[in-house]
């Protein structure tokens, strides 16, 4: 099914790099057997060239998180997207539905997390934690509105992410009291027939080749996102 419709999710592609909107709902990579992912349907949609494709992943969103996601074709411009990466200049900004009101119009919010393999999950801690990690992000709110069929409030968040851990969004925001809507694994009081409001709205890079400033922005397709239409 995938392999008929990637051409569809391609934002933009050259001889180093492909960029695509990932729908929610799909994995980025090993989904499991019998299952698509990313990889897999790009991967057959660039052997229809005739040679056997190379396919760097440089960053990963969570399963039913949709948005933006850079690859590279060659092992030269993965080495140098892995880089940006590390040097944290690659630019990932989010937008994100929550419930439960921010604690303030714009800010900040720096935890420490720790990663359970286990379940999945990761947890704020103490930062002396063994194997934590600083986790730091950047939140402004864009709009509130009043959901009728839960009589409750939510909020419309622009994200900006200044490091890269495991669910952290997800984790921070329901740590700081405004869990994302549809959140099934950190916002268990939530209405939760509702999918994840979390998407990789904007990517920014260096093209590894010409070193020109890149940028994509895709705007949400998520039913957690209506109302909200006018500022995206």
């Amino acid at each position: 099914m995938w392999n008929e419709k990637i051409q569809d999710m391609i934002l933009y592609e050259d001889k180093e790099i492909l960029v695509c909107q990932k729908p929610p709902g799909l994995a980025v990579q090993s989904a499991g057997v019998g299952k698509a992912d990313m990889e897999s349907c790009l991967k057959n949609y660039l052997v229809k060239s005739g040679k056997i494709p190379y396919l760097g992943i440089i960053h990963r969103l969570d399963q039913p998180v949709e948005g933006v996601l850079v690859f590279a074709k060659t092992p030269e411009a993965a080495r140098d997207l892995s880089r940006q990466m590390t040097a944290g200049t690659i630019g990932k900004h989010y937008l994100a539905v929550t419930e439960g009101k921010p604690p303030a119009p714009e800010g900040i919010l720096e935890d420490w997390l720790k990663k359970d393999g286990r379940t999945n999950t990761s947890a704020v801690v103490s930062p002396n934690t063994n194997g934590a990690k600083r986790a730091k992000l950047f939140y402004k709110v864009l709009k509130s509105i009043r959901d009728v069929s839960s009589d409750s409030q939510r909020y419309l968040l622009a994200v900006t992410l200044d490091t890269g851990r495991h669910h952290q969004i997800r984790v921070q925001m329901a740590h700081a009291g405004m869990p994302l809507v549809g959140d099934k694994k950190y916002n268990l009081q939530g209405k939760n027939t509702l999918p994840l409001a979390l998407c990789a709205e904007t990517l920014e890079f260096l093209h590894p080749k010409t070193r020109k400033k890149m940028q994509f922005q895709v705007k949400p397709s998520g039913t957690a996102f209506h109302g909200f239409q006018d500022i995206q």
